[in-house]
């Protein structure tokens, strides 16, 4: 599930907190992602992390196109 303020956003599976996007500036710094990223890439960095956790692998379409999309932003 994901939690989306003005600053802060999280994203939790099976009640735990798995990853956090703090927004300084304009930028958000996501913690399963290596650089900062926009406000709409942070949600699917989130999204990403919460795929990974519900046991989804490396070769899954989604995490591959999410991948795919947060490299090339």
């Amino acid at each position: 599930m994901l939690k989306i303020n003005d600053d802060r956003m999280t994203a939790t599976f099976d009640g735990t907190e798995i990853a956090t996007a703090t927004r300084t500036g304009a930028v958000w710094v996501v913690s399963t992602w290596p650089y900062p990223l926009t406000y709409n890439a942070a949600i699917t960095a989130l999204t990403l992390a919460e795929r990974l956790a519900s046991g989804h692998g490396d070769d899954d379409p989604f995490v591959i196109t999410w991948r795919e999309e947060l490299a090339h932003g």
